[in-house]
């Protein structure tokens, strides 16, 4: 069986590498105008300026949209969309985390187009990319800047649905660590763990194959050995750029893999209940992976060895149990919250979350375990 990954055309890495990368685009393109997404808590830290800075030095001019909400419905995303379809542009420049990316990987795609958000969610490959797209992420997390998925939040259906088309995966990334050295501790750990999340349900995707599972043991292996660090001393500066290009790997082998129920049942935690989505992923990572654990005791020992090799001469079990332990460890050791509570779900939503959680096939149908009606319902119920 043959192996397909679609990557982005190029990628720039290094503290401190907006700068040249930037320069080096806008001459590439020979852009005249660019077309800035990202959000008013970035605008309002001052770190789009580290952007726009380098914009101004090129006299290449801009408009910037940061009127976007975290976890967006495609309501929002199709007004983003209208706003920039009245200015001209030569490329889009998505700076932020995976909203912003996700709205602008959408946007490269309907800009001066013809089909709607709504329409892209009745059928993904109508889409075509109308304008390159550059992606400088500004969390560790989201892994958004390799993929062509994008996800809105669909408010008539309560739940979150993926728009995955291969034309939204951006021609340029920019992975430069100095944007997130003052990351706030909360969202190293909530964007850390849905990156460790992308690598390790990758790897134990059904869609798994030798290319996907490259990326995704090599970013699984930088996660895991840097996110309590990245967590706990954020002047580390090696811990960062670790972070950042252990999530592009989870991206990257996404294209080619995807993700699974872990997935799959947080996007009605985010969807009715706007719970963060690291956040969804991080309560359910660890359920999930126990339930599956017999269905991937191969995959998540190869895992262990790749991130653990000190018990290479253990079994498969004890591996694999040492893999799921470090998962419930590392979401301690952040202080995520580690049921639904909090968040006002009670145990009278079970049977929507158990029905809206079933119907995310998408990603269901990656889990090397066939979950039933009432694998799901025992999920949800630990975390309520």
């Amino acid at each position: 069986m043959s192996s397909k990954l679609i990557i982005p055309s190029v990628l720039y890495s290094g503290y401190g590498s907006m700068e040249q990368s930037v320069s080096e685009i806008l001459e590439r393109e020979q852009v005249k105008k660019v077309l800035v997404f990202t959000d008013k808590g970035i605008v309002g830290a001052g770190l789009i300026h580290l952007l726009l800075d380098v914009l101004e030095a090129k006299q290449v001019s801009y408009e910037v949209f940061d009127d976007l909400k975290p976890e967006p419905s495609y309501e929002e995303v199709e007004r983003i969309r209208t706003q920039a379809g009245r200015c001209e542009g030569d490329l889009i420049v998505a700076f932020g985390g995976g909203s912003v990316m996700d709205a602008a990987k959408l946007c490269s795609l309907l800009k001066d187009s013809d089909y709607s958000v709504k329409d892209l969610l009745a059928n993904p490959g109508l889409g075509r990319k109308q304008i390159k797209l550059a992606a400088i992420p500004t969390t560790c997390g989201t892994g958004s800047e390799a993929t062509g998925n994008a996800i809105v939040a669909v408010p008539e259906e309560a739940v979150k649905k993926g728009i995955v088309n291969h034309e939204m995966i951006p021609d340029y990334v920019i992975l430069d660590s100095q944007v997130i050295e003052n990351l706030p501790k909360g969202i190293v750990a909530a964007t850390g763990v849905d990156a460790l999340a992308h690598a390790v349900e990758c790897y134990t995707s059904k869609k798994a194959n030798p290319l996907s599972d490259t990326y995704a043991l090599a970013g699984a292996k930088l996660i895991f050995e840097n996110i309590r660090e990245a967590y706990q001393n954020p002047n580390n500066r090696k811990a960062k750029e670790a972070m950042l290009l252990g999530a592009y790997y989870g991206g990257v082998a996404i294209t080619g893999s995807g993700t699974t129920a872990v997935h799959g049942l947080s996007y009605p935690l985010g969807g009715k209940y706007h719970i963060p989505h690291g956040i969804s992923n991080a309560i359910l990572f660890g359920h999930v992976m126990r339930m599956n654990k017999e269905c991937c005791i191969k995959q998540l020992a190869e895992l262990c060895d790749g991130i653990h090799p000190a018990i290479s001469m253990a079994d498969r079990e004890e591996k694999a149990e040492y893999v799921i332990r470090e998962i419930e460890d590392i979401i301690r050791f952040t202080n995520i919250p580690t049921d639904l509570g909090s968040f006002g779900v009670k145990k009278e939503d079970l049977d929507f979350l158990v029905d809206a959680g079933s119907r995310q096939t998408r990603l269901l149908v990656n889990n090397r375990k066939e979950l039933s009606l009432e694998d799901i319902r025992s999920v949800y119920l630990k975390v309520l």
